[in-house]
């Protein structure tokens, strides 16, 4: 497989703004393991895995039950991801030093009908905490949409971190945006992260990278099946004029168009024509997927509408990457306390 040289360029921008330290090697983490294993719970096609992977960490356990989610997962991770979890026996899910889930989203979504733990998907999160009370991982790394922090008046949010407590983790939330870790999209998640015992030295990623410019990411050569018809584009440029180009035209729910140099987020349930490159095309599977932060050496497998479903459903590799060194260097430095305590 091949690199892409433009994403070989922005892991190097990303591992130098957010370079760890030469003295955090993974020896030190986590009781001194030579590498750090993750499970990788609702996974998708590995989003949170190819942030862990470049990171030196090895997976160790995955699941999603969506069966093309885990085809594609098998063939680009080598890893075969298990399908349902609730038919998962927790204590089978081998031990590991991090979990990782992006758990369903949709009933907490904008795009979805915001019925939280009263959708059947929001209540896999009680799922997730019977993996996580038999496996008792370290440390926790959590995503959702934003709107999961101010569903049902905060109170979903407010459960969520009670159970986790519960369970023994001290737990921190956060919004970030994947526009202030290089990449094009304006996507806004809320992550979670839980530590077994706590972890006083944690801190978010404050350091705002600078955005690859969207021509970069955009094919020269698109296959003219992304085009839209004559009518569309002749409608879509008769309402609205872009003041940059390139631009990716976002029209919402009410039919309104706006036009901005990145992308609005990715959505997995959006219309057809939702993102359009100048008013003119839709994203292919290979733009889709670097607006996500996938490398090009990331292998499509599945048609145009599957990949589409996908890249909405991921977490921006990028964003997710600098917390979780976060993470980690949190964890060494609380091991670092708790040996100096022990040595006084």
């Amino acid at each position: 497989m091949k690199n892409n040289p433009l994403f070989g360029k922005f892991d190097d921008v990303m591992k130098s703004a957010l370079r760890v330290p030469t003295d955090n090697k993974p020896g030190s983490f986590f009781g001194g393991k030579a590498k750090l294993k993750f499970a990788d719970m609702f996974c998708g096609i590995g989003g949170f895995h190819t942030a862990g992977a470049a990171l030196g960490m090895e997976c160790v356990f995955a699941c999603d039950i969506d069966a093309d989610c885990r085809k594609i997962y098998e063939h680009n991770y080598g890893i075969k991801p298990e399908s349902d979890i609730c038919r998962i026996d927790p204590a089978s899910v081998p031990d590991h030093d991090v979990l990782f889930a992006g758990f369903p989203c949709q009933p907490f979504s904008i795009i979805g009908n915001r019925g939280g733990f009263s959708d059947a998907r929001g209540t896999l999160f009680f799922e997730l905490a019977k993996v996580i009370e038999a496996k008792q991982p370290p440390a926790l790394v959590l995503e959702n949409v934003r709107l999961l922090a101010s569903h049902n008046e905060g109170k979903t949010l407010q459960r969520i971190t009670e159970v986790l407590t519960e369970l023994g983790y001290h737990v921190e939330h956060k919004i970030l945006n994947a526009l202030d870790f290089g990449l094009p999209q304006k996507r806004e998640r809320i992550l979670i992260v839980g530590f077994k015992g706590g972890a006083s030295g944690f801190n978010w990623p404050d350091r705002v990278l600078p955005m690859i410019p969207l021509k970069e990411l955009l094919e020269a050569k698109p296959d003219p099946r992304f085009f839209v018809s004559e009518r569309i584009r002749r409608k879509r440029h008769a309402e609205h004029k872009a003041k940059v180009t390139p631009s990716i035209w976002h029209e919402n729910k009410a039919g309104h168009i706006s036009s901005y140099p990145y992308s609005c987020a990715l959505r997995a349930g959006a219309s057809y024509n939702y993102l359009l490159v100048d008013g003119d095309r839709r994203l292919t599977p290979r733009e889709l997927l670097r607006l996500q932060g996938f490398p090009d050496s990331f292998e499509i497998i599945g048609n145009d509408s599957t990949i589409r479903k996908q890249a909405g459903n991921s977490v921006p590799v990028p964003m997710v990457k600098a917390v979780i060194e976060r993470v980690i260097h949190a964890r060494q430095a609380e091991a670092q306390t708790q040996r100096h305590s022990k040595a006084a």
